[in-house]
């Protein structure tokens, strides 16, 4: 079976798994990933709408639009992604000039690869300076325990003018609240622990070190971007509301 088919097989099965039949609506979507197609929910949750022909979550297609409106020239772009399969994947792959992908593989040693997937900690990359002009990721520096050094390093990475792309969920306050700590190794708790589900290892959850508020800017700023914005995605997706993604220009020199 191909890889392309263990996917589907995989979305199909967890599809299934979460359907609420109360919850099923259908509109038409202009995918930014694979055109004209439908949406579909699934459930009442956020992961629950999807696009029907490329599986894109709400997250994704946020993301997919803000790509469109900041990187025109993405076809002469260097890439990387820190994650390795799903449909922003398979549409960098398919315009970018390059991409490079990761996952977080702690039992694999940093800047070697399993089954073709490199693996990196984004508070350490091994990426020489400037490697790269566009750095997009979804959903990974809550999970992060020093996000300020994962800042730096993805600034780091990027070339002069290079642009960051990303979402994080943003809970409306004006500054991010810190959940938990990690020093020496060992998780300290400031207030109660809360999880996301793991994308890569079915039935596993990811602890969230912060709820992420407006100051996410300034963040942004300190760990040397010369401009940062909250992307407003200005798209009707009828059944559910647009993602606001998150975007960082590195300095021009």
């Amino acid at each position: 079976m191909r890889a392309r088919d263990v996917e589907l097989l995989r979305r199909l099965r967890a599809a299934c798994a979460s359907f609420e039949p109360g919850a099923l609506a259908i509109a038409r979507l202009r995918c930014p990933f694979c055109g004209p197609s439908l949406l579909v929910r699934l459930n009442r949750d956020e992961h629950g709408v999807r696009c029907m022909r490329c599986g894109a979550s709400v997250i994704h297609l946020s993301l997919g639009v803000a790509l469109h409106a900041h990187m025109p020239d993405i076809a002469a772009s260097d890439v990387y992604e820190l994650s390795a399969r799903g449909p922003l994947v398979a549409y960098l792959r398919r315009h970018a000039r390059s991409l490079i992908v990761s996952e977080y593989l702690p039992e694999v040693p940093r800047g070697t690869h399993r089954n073709g997937v490199g693996s990196e900690d984004v508070q350490c990359l091994t990426f020489p300076d400037a490697s790269f002009d566009l750095v997009t990721h979804t959903e990974v520096l809550e999970h992060v325990p020093d996000d300020s050094r994962a800042f730096r390093e993805l600034r780091r990475v990027l070339r002069p003018g290079g642009v960051m792309l990303f979402t994080v969920p943003l809970h409306g306050a004006e500054r991010t609240v810190e959940r938990a700590r990690l020093r020496d190794g060992a998780t300290t708790h400031l207030l109660s622990p809360a999880y996301h589900g793991d994308p890569l290892r079915a039935g596993q959850r990811i602890l969230v070190y912060r709820d992420y508020g407006r100051d996410i800017v300034g963040r942004l700023a300190e760990a040397g971007f010369t401009r940062a914005l909250v992307h407003s995605v200005g798209v009707d997706f009828r059944l559910i509301k647009a993602r606001n993604v998150i975007v960082a220009y590195a300095p021009n020199r």
